[in-house]
């Protein structure tokens, strides 16, 4: 039997307007009410209904996530990142993990509406924003993470991809590598085509450089592993002496096939840099080099600012971080 507002007004023998006070705003009570009303409630085991408070205020005090790959360490410390500024507010995190799909990343946002969520922090899938404007119309705020954008319809926080891809492959082609490979995919993925532009500006400044291009279907491991096994099938005068991969997870796959059935030397024969400066990253058995981007301080600032949005300290706001090239044992001399 579920225990309602009135059974524990009428055991502490207060009004139901006290019992919501106690509850609310405690400090408009006197102590000795609040102490029978505990009481009260303590005994019969009383669970506020916070869906029915929330419906009554209008919005609820969680945010919404949306992260493109939640078994991306990266995203999980963009998670960390927003829970602690939600939790510094007096508010939760709901994560949803569009897992890199358009109809799993419109079912969080349908959810995340329907929950009356105090914002949405996403982090898309494509440049079509349609879906995100009419849900910022019906009055849901929207914040972009990892992602820049020009739209002044919203606030984002993102790192320069373009500048990261960069540095990437400049820092290559400053060890002496001038075949290199960029491995990643889908093209579609905003932050993937940012760092293959960022690259193919590194491979124009440099005489003699030439990229191809490896794409995959996800950014994961095992994507990344059958993008090195392709690489280390080909003769030795065919192959690539780089790899830029578009994240950790595809470099750590591609450095487990270069390394398979005797393999090939990683970085003697093939230098390999990868993106997101991930824990693992440092940890692999040729530790990795890396661009590093503050995923936990990007997903604070993102819920940073949709509380200010909320507060009306400002209308909208776009904050871009810089990457930095973390170097590792992966990008040493050729042989």
């Amino acid at each position: 039997m579920t225990v309602s507002v009135r059974d524990v007004a009428s055991a502490a023998s207060v009004s139901v307007g006290t019992v919501s006070n106690v509850l609310n705003r405690p400090e408009k009570v006197a102590p000795a009410t609040v102490a029978r009303v505990t009481a009260a409630i303590e005994q019969l085991g009383f669970v506020r209904n916070d869906a029915a408070r929330q419906l009554r205020a209008g919005r609820s005090r969680c945010i919404g996530l949306v992260v493109l790959d939640v078994r991306n360490p990266f995203f999980t410390d963009v998670a960390r990142g927003a829970e602690d500024r939600a939790a510094e507010a007096g508010m939760t995190i709901l994560l949803g993990n569009s897992d890199e799909r358009a109809d799993r990343e419109g079912a969080y946002l349908d959810l995340f509406e329907e929950q009356r969520v105090a914002g949405v922090l996403i982090s898309p899938l494509a440049d079509d924003l349609p879906r995100l404007q009419r849900l910022r119309g019906r009055g849901t705020r929207v914040v972009l993470v990892d992602r820049e954008v020009s739209d002044e319809d919203f606030s984002s926080v993102a790192v320069d991809d373009v500048v990261g891809g960069y540095l990437a492959v400049r820092h290559l082609c400053d060890t002496g590598r001038r075949r290199i490979a960029f491995v990643g995919g889908p093209a579609s993925i905003r932050q993937v085509a940012d760092r293959l532009e960022g690259a193919r500006r590194a491979i124009d400044e440099t005489p003699g450089a030439v990229l191809e291009v490896v794409e995959t279907e996800s950014l994961t491991v095992l994507t990344g592993r059958a993008a090195g096994e392709r690489i280390r099938e080909r003769a030795a005068s065919d192959r690539p002496d780089a790899v830029f991969a578009a994240n950790d997870l595809l470099a750590m796959g591609v450095l487990q096939a270069l390394m398979m059935q005797g393999g090939i030397d990683v970085p003697g024969e093939i230098a390999l840099i990868g993106y997101d400066d991930i824990d693992f990253a440092a940890a692999a058995v040729v530790p990795l080099s890396s661009i590093r981007q503050p995923a936990s301080l990007i997903g604070y600032t993102a819920v940073d600012l949709m509380l200010k949005e909320a507060g009306g300290e400002h209308p909208h706001e776009r904050v871009v971080f810089q990457p930095e090239l973390v170097v590792r044992e992966s990008t040493g001399p050729a042989a």
